[in-house]
């Protein structure tokens, strides 16, 4: 009996004694990975695991562990993933969503889930931060309307394009890079006769494609992933041979990758993107190579999609190191720590939030361009530095013209 006391004793001094395990840290990730986006889905995750390879799949002695779930690029779909992620795999941290209205769905469950860091992956619907920002949603690329700036202007004044019509899928995030384009185009004189809604996994375009004014001088293309491709191959199948200008997921390596009748339309297409897939700057060069060796069945080149959950994941991680993993007090000092971080991004500039927690981020005026194997990418024409979310207007001002929709903005 005595021998059986000591026994005990001796064990529960040691469990009392021994050093507390570290806990590992989930992070979930929500992607779209089935339907018109899988492709740069797919992609998002790639971003995300990159980020957590590079820091050494640990934090502070915490192993990360990344759970995926996959949306369809709907609000609700977002939603029944991050509750899963939440409640039953008891993910720290989500890392997602990858389209605009699933962005401003998340958005508002976060408020719901105080005790959960939500970090943007590529969603970039301009009220997300903008308006009824959530304390615990972060956004470190910056919205659409920030990734066209600087297009407008050089659509107008250096290609000479007096009159656009415009192609756009009808949801929120196209409705947010209209924004960013028409904000300067039509304060150059430009116009804009005619938009065109369409809902996202459209297969067929003709009544789109013969509806074009054929006045106009070139044609604003709203579109990502498979319907980027089936608009612009229905076009160039109809014949349509006017000037396309991108938005930034209609030029984005996902799409330049693609086969199909339509790239000849693409050479010579201007964009807005903060991610130039041939940058010569020494930073992306870096990524492009870790991100090649990593996944040799990806893209040629990070996608925007890539690049952004990648940044997101990467403040996670420098904001966990610099916290020791800790994640005690509702993340209190881990959120303390991301609000303030600054990182050089992988083109080169630094990132930082503003005070809606949304980044300002620098932005590229590209075209694209044949490689000599005959591949497509994007070149730099011109980059706009500190790009904020009200475009360089006065905050008043710019708030003053109300949520974008499907007729706002419109030109005089």
């Amino acid at each position: 009996m005595n021998i059986l006391k000591t026994t005990a004793s001796i064990l529960a001094l040691t469990a009392f004694a021994a050093p507390a395990m570290a806990d590992d840290i989930k992070i979930g990730v929500i992607s779209v990975l089935e339907g018109a986006f899988a492709g740069p889905g797919m992609d998002g995750v790639r971003g995300a695991k990159l980020a957590v390879q590079e820091a050494g799949g640990a934090v502070g002695g915490n192993e990360i562990e990344i759970v995926t779930m996959s949306s369809d690029a709907s609000p609700d779909s977002a939603v029944n993933a991050a509750r899963k992620l939440i409640e039953q795999d008891e993910v720290d941290l989500i890392v997602g969503p990858l389209s605009g209205s699933e962005g401003l769905a998340l958005r508002d469950l976060s408020k719901s889930y105080p005790d959960v860091t939500f970090l943007n992956g590529s969603s970039a619907s301009q009220d997300t931060t903008l308006r009824d920002a959530s304390e615990n949603f972060f956004r470190f690329g910056g919205d659409g309307a920030q990734w066209m700036v600087g297009v407008g202007d050089y659509a107008f004044n250096d290609l000479g394009y007096e009159s656009v019509a415009i192609v756009g899928e009808d949801y929120s995030f196209p409705y947010t890079q209209v924004l960013g384009f028409m904000a300067e185009y039509c304060e150059a004189g430009g116009r804009v006769p005619e938009k065109f809604w369409t809902p996202i996994g459209n297969k067929d375009y003709s009544s789109i494609v013969y509806s074009i004014p054929q006045d106009v001088d070139a044609i604003f293309v709203v579109l990502g992933g498979a319907d980027a491709v089936n608009f612009l191959t229905q076009y160039a199948q109809a014949g349509g041979d006017k000037p396309i200008i991108g938005s930034s997921v209609t030029i984005d390596q996902s799409v330049l990758d693609s086969q199909g009748p339509f790239k000849d339309l693409l050479v010579g297409a201007p964009s807005g993107t903060p991610t130039v897939s041939n940058f010569e700057g020494e930073e992306w060069q870096a990524f492009v190579a870790s991100y090649n060796e990593a996944f040799p069945d990806g893209f040629s080149a990070p996608s925007i999609f890539g690049h952004h959950y990648y940044m997101s994941t990467k403040a996670a991680m420098l904001a966990l190191e610099e916290v020791g993993g800790d994640l005690s007090d509702g993340q209190e000092a881990f959120r303390a720590a991301l609000t303030d971080l600054e990182f050089v991004t992988p083109t080169g500039g630094t990132m930082r939030l503003d005070e809606n927690r949304n980044g300002i981020v620098d932005n590229f005026v590209t075209e694209v361009f044949e490689r000599e194997d005959g591949t497509l990418g994007n070149r730099v024409v011109k980059v706009v530095r500190d790009v904020d979310q009200y475009l360089g207007m006065d905050k008043d001002e710019f708030m003053a013209m109300g949520p974008v929709s499907r007729d706002n903005p419109s030109c005089p």
